[in-house]
């Protein structure tokens, strides 16, 4: 719905259509967008029947990522224009098989990474392009803060949804309200944790400010400590991504204060050889190497990074111009096979090697394995 309704304020827009597996959250969702636009969407619990409509401009996803691989490249099918949130798939094989998709289509293609409409970042970006901070040789990372957990007992799900459904081609878990709906994000055979889904925005934008390709190593340590029995994804997480010999070191901890000082939780350290860099979503901190300098802090806030996000989609698909798109197809796979490969590398505790010619894994051919996870029984994988 966040999508929905950034997509209502660019204007001359109608939410058409909306597909739901929980027959509460698609009337509550067809009321809400009712009210906003003056006219009811039509509902359907299937994705395939919404993708049958003839008059369809362009389609939003914005299901789990287990679900991203069949339904974008259905929508490639049907010729449509995507917006389809982050991360682009849950394995690399599935992203692989979607980056081809579109190649097929030659739709428009827009991936969530909203970050890139931040101003701050964007002045980073520059900043950095004019030797602020002289040439970087090391990259932080981090997105610390204490998540709310689901409760963990087994249930059944709730009447209005089709739980078999919402699993899909995932594994299906026995229910809980733990990592159904909004609180499947730090479990691992539906969000895979919290650097692939939120750290995952940081990582995309140093390889938009720095034009960064694909990792060539990655090694990850850390584990559950805090919240054993209640998540299946590391609390603890170090994670190391060498990009043109430059590692960029992730780390996020789901418990305690986080970094020594709040301001510092969510954003990303550029360490240069005259000064260091911090840039957040709403501000810049440069901090000289020269003790004698004081450091000067950017506040530049981006409240609307959402919201121009899906205006640029929109404005792509009214003109028929992809030029527009800010993130493609090939770039939401970059940013999210890199920190797949990390979880990869925290699964196996191996430094592997990429080999981005080949887009495989080199050096392990058990954590090669992992590139692809086998679908459940009556689902079949897209092929590459």
């Amino acid at each position: 719905m966040v999508i929905a309704k950034a997509a209502l304020k660019a204007g001359d827009v109608v939410i058409s259509a909306v597909a739901d597996i929980d027959s509460e959250h698609l009337s509550s969702s067809i009321t809400e967008l009712t009210s906003l636009q003056g006219s009811s969407p039509q509902g359907f619990k299937d994705y395939q029947h919404l993708l049958n409509l003839t008059d369809l401009d362009g389609v939003m996803i914005g299901t789990p990522p287990h679900w991203h691989a069949l339904q974008f490249i259905a929508a490639c099918e049907k010729g449509l224009p995507i917006y389809c949130e982050k991360p682009l798939a849950y394995d690399v094989d599935e992203g692989k098989a979607m980056v081809e998709a579109a190649k097929k289509a030659g739709n428009i293609v827009q991936i969530g990474f909203q970050r890139r409409q931040n101003r701050a970042f964007k002045m980073a970006k520059e900043l950095i392009r004019d030797g602020k901070i002289g040439e970087i040789h090391q990259i932080g990372a981090q997105i610390h803060y204490n998540p709310s957990t689901g409760d963990t007992t087994l249930q059944d799900p709730p009447a209005s949804l089709d739980w078999d459904k919402w699993c899909g081609p995932a594994p299906k878990l026995p229910y809980s309200p733990a990592i159904g709906h909004n609180t499947w994000r730090l479990e691992k055979e539906y969000g895979n944790g919290h650097l692939v889904d939120w750290g995952i925005h940081n990582i995309d934008i140093i390889r938009t400010i720095m034009d960064f390709d694909m990792p060539e190593t990655l090694h990850a340590t850390g584990g559950i400590y805090k919240l054993k029995g209640k998540i299946t994804t590391p609390d603890t997480l170090t994670a190391t991504m060498q990009f043109n010999g430059i590692p960029i070191i992730w780390q996020h901890r789901l418990w305690g204060t986080g970094d020594m000082d709040p301001q510092f939780n969510n954003g990303v350290f550029f360490y240069g050889e005259n000064g260091t860099l911090f840039a957040s979503d709403n501000r810049l901190v440069v901090k000289p190497n020269n003790r004698d300098e004081e450091q000067e802090v950017i506040e530049i806030p981006t409240p609307d990074m959402q919201d121009n996000h899906v205006t640029e989609f929109v404005n792509a698909v009214r003109t028929k111009n992809k030029n527009l798109i800010s993130c493609t197809i090939e770039d939401g796979f970059k940013s999210t096979a890199a920190v797949q490969l990390s979880m990869i590398a925290y699964e196996t505790g191996e430094k592997l090697v990429w080999d981005n010619q080949k887009g495989s894994i080199s050096n392990n051919t058990e954590a090669a394995k992992l590139l692809a996870r086998p679908y459940r029984q009556g689902y079949n994988r897209p092929k590459i």
